[in-house]
Formats: C-alpha cells, structure tokens, sequence
C-alpha cells in the first residue's frame, strides 16, 4: 500500500494572557477580540496558554465578562474544547486548553511544576484527524481512507532556564511512556525559551520544527525572539507564519504562531 498525501494540518499556539492587557484601572478586557482573532486563523489546532477557567475577581470587575470558562467561550463554531488547569491562585486557576475542529478521541493532564513558585503543566490530548487516503500498486483503482490519529501535547515552561530543561526532560520521559513511537506528535506551546537550548534538546528526540526564518512572537508590540513553537515528529513542516497589525499587538503580550504540516 502506498499513501496519497490528499491535506495539510494547520496549527496555531498562542499565549492569551488570560484575555485581559493592562493592568491596574487601565487594564482592558480582550476576551471578545481574541474569540474573533483565534477564528480568523482557522486553524485546525488551537492550543493556547494562560486560559482562565474562572476568576472571581475579574467577573466582578469587567461588566461583560464571559460566562462560559475561557476555553469554551473562544472555541469557534463546530470546535471542541479540552483545558486542564495548571495554577490555582487565590481568586481563581488557569492552565492549558486545546480548541479541535477534529474529533478528540482522549487527553490528560501532568503536572510538571519543577518548584513550588511556578504551577506548570502539560496537556496531552489525542485527535482523530481527517482521513489519509491508501491506495493499492496492485490495484490503484480501489481506495480506503483511515483517520489519522494525532497526538497534541500543550506545554508552558518556566521562567527559570534550569526549570525548563528539566521540564524538558519531564516531557521527553512521558512522550516515551504514553505516547505510540510511530504515532504522528505535536508539541506546542510556549517555551519561554529566549536562546536555541530547548530546541536543540527537542531536535535531539526527533522533534523538529519548520527550518525558515524565525518569526518573533514576543513581545507582541515590539516582537524580537520566538518563545512559542510547534514542533513536530511524523508530519511535515511546511511553513510557519505570525500575524501582525495594530490589532494583534493589543490582544496579548504574546503573537500567535502559526504552523503547517503535510500529512
């Protein structure tokens, strides 16, 4: 059996600074704008970071906060929503989400806090993507179609470089433990990683990401390094952009980074 690569899978991570910028009396609500924006990207993966679940503080302070948990409410039409929290705080938690046009078939949540000032964790979360097209040498004239099982797994590193090479570590010992070694993967995320470390040490477990130019995602007025990634093993990269626009510059301290793979 040979395979017809028949689609491309489009990804974004984005860091939504819990959907609020400012701070103090001037800090503003952009929940509504990044539901908008994160629609506008269509893309087929969304994984974000910085998601509140609830915050009771906020709900009292902004009149029209959203009702539904953030990762609900910023799922477009026909998308599903997975998110696990990663820090409780006193007015409320907030973590990692995933936003699926494909069907979600399982997830999990890991904790990888590396010390007790930073909550972190890890969001696995299995898709059953589209359909692969097989077709027969012997006989081209038939054709099956499998679904493609996707493994996603959403991360957000601590702000301490030895942290984050051991949360690495952390992550490249789950990925041996419960995630199939023929099985397509996605890490994504932000990585708060301001040199080439992290890279080198995903590239050395065969996970490796679209070879261009970089694009800067932070910070999202005046982007000069990329801290959130996508990286790949068994798909393709294809290509690699970040928007911009006065727009996108208010939204987040973060630029979302969008990638795209062959299947």
């Amino acid at each position: 059996m040979k395979t017809e690569k028949s689609a491309f899978l489009k990804v974004a991570t984005y860091n939504i600074h819990k959907g609020v910028q400012g701070f103090g009396p001037a800090r503003r609500l952009e929940i509504y704008n990044l539901g908008l924006a994160i629609e506008q990207l269509d893309a087929d993966i969304v994984c974000l970071q910085e998601v509140r679940k609830v915050h009771r503080r906020e709900e009292k302070y902004f009149r029209h906060w959203p009702q539904l948990p953030q990762a609900e409410f910023l799922a477009p039409p026909g998308y599903e929503s997975i998110y696990k929290t990663n820090a409780y705080t006193r007015h409320g938690e907030h973590g990692n989400a995933l936003l699926s046009r494909w069907p979600v078939m399982s997830h999990r949540h890991v904790d990888i806090s590396d010390h007790r000032f930073e909550q972190r964790g890890l969001l696995h979360v299995e898709i059953q993507v589209g359909e692969v097209r097989l077709t027969s040498e012997l006989t081209p004239q038939l054709e099956d179609r499998l679904p493609l099982n996707v493994h996603v797994i959403v991360v957000h590193l601590g702000l301490i470089p030895a942290s984050r090479v051991r949360q690495i570590e952390q992550l490249q010992h789950y990925i041996e433990r419960e995630v199939p070694i023929d099985a397509p993967l996605l890490v994504a995320g932000d990585f708060n990683d301001w040199g080439t470390r992290i890279t080198n040490m995903m590239r050395d477990h065969h996970l490796k990401e679209f070879e261009g130019a970089k694009n800067a995602t932070y910070p999202s007025r005046l982007p000069i390094v990329q801290l959130d990634h996508v990286y790949a093993k068994g798909l393709m990269p294809v290509s690699q952009m970040v928007p911009h626009g006065k727009i996108w510059r208010r939204m987040s301290d973060h630029l979302p980074l969008v990638a795209q793979f062959d299947l």
